[in-house]
């Protein structure tokens, strides 16, 4: 079955070169160039996978985003012309799945686009919740919890954490988690996985009160089941 894709971008020769490239790759593609109609086609549809530009007549992609996150979990590039570090932060916190700036090359483009279907059909699978004492962490629903507790992550966090409880007892890299996470192409800084690790501590670890994620310096992080 073909994978069907969004681009939702209003520069049209852009769209169109993207959309020509995509269909050569096997993939069914779908086109809208401003906010509104893109937000009422993701909703609609069933795509595997958004292209989305962060500047948009009508809406913007991060508005857009932001909505469709409440009923769907559809993977989502952004696509910006701007390389700013917030504007990515703000992006993946708010649940997009990676980022890719213009101009770009369109075999990076589509290594990102593989990366993210797979993590989608990982996801999909069926792997089971991951549990660590009193921390649970189910990859089909999407949920942590401690105890009873549900623990509100994003995407990224979510991701990050997964990581880190499927290869719980052994020391990652950074590049490794930068790998497993933004994906092997990622071309930012490896600081960004350090400020993540502090996201989450802040969200588990400090709030309560146990130690899960240890820091093995100068290589990487490690979780570890956390002592009674």
């Amino acid at each position: 079955m073909e994978e069907k894709i969004l681009i939702v971008e209003d520069e049209e020769k852009l769209a169109r070169f993207v959309e020509l490239e995509l269909v050569h790759e096997g993939y069914r593609v779908d086109k809208a160039m401003d906010g509104r109609d893109g937000l009422a086609m993701a909703e609609e549809g069933d795509y595997d996978l958004l292209l989305l530009d962060v500047m948009l007549p009508g809406m913007s992609g991060m508005e857009l985003l932001r909505r469709l996150r409440r009923a769907k979990q559809t993977p989502v590039i952004m696509v910006t012309a701007r390389d700013a570090v917030m504007d990515k932060v703000t992006g993946l916190d708010m649940g997009a799945d990676d980022y890719i700036t213009k101009p770009f090359e369109i075999e990076e483009l589509l290594a990102r686009i593989r990366a993210a279907l797979r993590k989608r059909s990982a996801a999909t699978a069926g792997e089971g919740p991951l549990v660590s004492g009193r921390l649970s962490l189910d990859p089909d629903r999407h949920i942590v919890r401690y105890g009873g507790e549900e623990i509100a992550l994003t995407s990224r966090e979510f991701d990050l954490l997964q990581a880190l409880m499927e290869n719980r007892s052994i020391v990652l890299r950074r590049e490794q988690l930068l790998s497993k996470v933004w994906g092997y192409d990622y071309m930012g800084e490896t600081n960004v996985v350090d400020v993540y690790i502090r996201y989450l501590r802040a969200k588990i670890d400090e709030k309560f009160g146990v130690k899960f994620i240890h820091t093995v310096r100068g290589v990487g992080y490690v979780f570890r089941d956390a002592e009674a």
